[in-house]
């Protein structure tokens, strides 16, 4: 039998949602683990899939448990399931993201959520001194059609030490380098979602190529690694 999101994890994730208690969710463990069982099976095919085209070392699945110290929201219990799959450092750059929850919020994300300060600077420096490549990649139509546009928060203008009427302030002015892909229930829930999910994954390598060698070289382009 292949490999597949049941109905199942939806219905429970949506009762969930409306009965985000520990009460409940104890009284209802042992149906949590069945679904949990499932849905790692998804992601550890993904995992596979992905070790076919890239070099990818490590998979987490998220804790179903919220961390609510800091939050104002204090229901315990996540209403989704999300997990992430690590390329191998330092020589490659870019990860992979996979959320599942009903009601049409399941999305794939990959690219870059908080680079550090220095990886930050590396991509802006970039920008500044040539665009013409990130743009040929992010806006070829096969690309654009399955991961549309580069999200990420942003500044509202440019970083300190660069010109904010540069022609490339548009990318030297992000702070996230993203690209997301949404699915409907109905497509998480289709025997082809796995496949789907690899093929927007396999999509995705000419940006992670570039930016990995724009993150493992200097402005001159002699190695860092």
């Amino acid at each position: 039998m292949s490999i597949c999101v049941k109905k199942e994890v939806f219905e429970f994730l949506e009762r969930l949602e409306k009965n985000n208690n520990r009460e409940w969710f104890n009284e209802h463990k042992k149906e949590f683990k069945l679904i949990e069982s499932d849905v790692r099976k998804v992601y550890n095919a993904i995992f596979e899939n992905l070790k076919t085209h890239d070099d990818v070392d490590k998979i987490k699945m998220f804790r179903i448990y919220r961390d609510v110290r800091f939050s104002k929201n204090k229901m315990p219990y996540k209403t989704h399931f999300g997990g992430s799959f690590s390329r191998l450092k330092p020589g490659l750059r870019g990860g992979y993201y996979l959320h599942i929850a009903p009601n049409n919020e399941s999305f794939i994300a990959t690219g870059f959520w908080e680079p550090n300060k220095e990886d930050l600077l590396r991509m802006r420096k970039e920008f500044e001194m040539d665009d013409e490549e990130m743009r040929s990649i992010i806006n070829d139509k096969s690309f654009k059609k399955i991961w549309g546009s580069l999200v990420g928060d942003e500044l509202i203008s440019a970083p300190k030490g660069f010109n904010k009427e540069h022609k490339a302030i548009d990318l030297i002015r992000k702070k996230q380098y993203i690209f997301t892909k949404k699915y409907s229930d109905n497509e998480v829930l289709d025997p082809n979602f796995i496949s789907s999910v690899d093929l927007a994954f396999k999509t995705i390598r000419p940006y992670f190529n570039y930016m990995t060698e724009v993150l493992t070289t200097d402005l001159n382009g002699v190695s860092l690694i």
